[in-house]
């Protein structure tokens, strides 16, 4: 009898819910990716039992759609970050929805799923963003705090500034294409694991928020609801 063969990143048993009421959690996010280092990434965060969530561009999901198979498969949440990062609140609403939509085509053909979290590129939203993301379901996601991986590109800058703006259902903006930011990654989730924290999703960081389609959090200074 012949075994068929298992999938390389065949979908691991779901891990028991995390309660962030009751553990300290923290919510690492990626953006612009998946970036060719999101491999190494990967790699670190499955042998720190951390979990992490990445906002993806259509573009490199097609060119690197195996990154984004292995982290649907190991647990780790997939938003949408647009297709090829214009400003939202530059572009016209069709043009929106076509950036939103061939992400989301392109994400679903590469690992089956769909996101359900939309992080406006530069973070930047209003309301005719707001009125597209009803449109197709999703909250936007901002961040608490950003690591400036972009910026510095520096792997020990990074950490200090990770670990000063880390705090409790904190969400920390960072970078899979920033090489010092992978490179930096065992030492940084070793350091939040230390001070108490669960690496956690998006998802589970926000989950008491109840946030519904087109509301965005955290909330923007002037944001006008």
């Amino acid at each position: 009898m012949t075994l068929a063969p298992v999938p390389a990143f065949a979908q691991a048993p779901k891990a028991a819910e995390v309660d962030c009421e009751q553990v300290k959690c923290i919510a690492l996010t990626f953006d612009d990716g998946p970036g060719k280092y999101a491999g190494t990434l990967l790699d670190t965060l499955k042998k720190y039992d951390a979990k992490a969530t990445f906002f993806l561009e259509g573009q490199y999901v097609n060119s690197r759609p195996a990154f984004v198979k292995r982290m649907v498969a190991e647990g780790h949440e997939v938003g949408n970050h647009s297709y090829k990062h214009p400003d939202f609140t530059k572009i016209d609403a069709g043009v929106i929805r076509s950036e939103i939509k061939k992400t989301q085509d392109a994400v679903k053909k590469a690992s089956g799923v769909e996101p359900k979290l939309l992080r406006p590129p530069y973070g930047l939203a209003d309301i005719q963003v707001s009125d597209v993301a009803t449109e197709f379901g999703m909250p936007m996601i901002l961040w608490t705090a950003g690591s400036h991986d972009w910026d510095t590109k520096n792997e020990e800058a990074i950490k200090k500034k990770v670990l000063e703006v880390a705090e409790r259902d904190g969400i920390i903006l960072m970078h899979d294409w920033v090489k010092q930011t992978v490179d930096g990654m065992p030492s940084i989730i070793k350091s939040l694991q230390a001070k108490g924290y669960r690496l956690v999703t998006v998802s589970d960081v926000i989950k008491r928020q109840n946030l519904q389609p087109g509301q965005i959090f955290p909330v923007p200074e002037g944001w006008e609801k």
